[in-house]
């Protein structure tokens, strides 16, 4: 399975970052979508898990994106979504995903062996260059996890 990871897409999604996500099995989106339209988008691309953001508080995105966490089951993992870092619950998931800060990363946490992933923006980077993330799973093994410059 393939997971395309954006945040902080501020309401512009790029001819770059769409062509990016085709293909993707599930979309994970950490906040700051800032749009409705743009979620509807990426709906159309691959099943989507999101969370609010900062910015996103004007917009009623439906049921299943969370205002402060989202939690989800897939491909035999607990993924975790936050726009916050600081506010993931690294004891409940083998995956986590923030945003908020525009820089991405990618790293296990010493303490709980999570994957943590920030995969940047791709509307308004803050490292340089416009970012989004990728990790591939298989039966419940995480095979990659890398970030993806667009």
């Amino acid at each position: 399975m393939r997971y395309d990871i954006v945040s902080d897409t501020h309401g512009h999604i790029s001819e770059e970052l769409e062509s990016a996500l085709q293909g993707a099995d599930v979309i994970v989106h950490a906040g700051d979508i800032c749009s409705d339209i743009d979620l509807l988008h990426l709906e159309t691309i691959a099943p989507v898990h999101a969370c609010y953001g900062n910015n996103d508080w004007g917009y009623d995105y439906g049921p299943f994106v969370m205002h402060n966490i989202t939690r989800f089951f897939s491909e035999g993992l607990r993924w975790e979504i936050c726009h916050y870092r600081e506010r993931l619950d690294l004891e409940t998931c083998e995956v986590a995903v923030c945003g908020h800060t525009h820089r991405p990363f990618v790293e296990k946490d010493p303490r709980t062996g999570a994957l943590v992933m920030n995969p940047g923006s791709p509307t308004y980077p803050r490292a340089g260059y416009p970012s989004m993330g990728r990790i591939i799973v298989e039966k419940g093994t995480i095979l990659s996890a890398e970030i993806i410059r667009l």
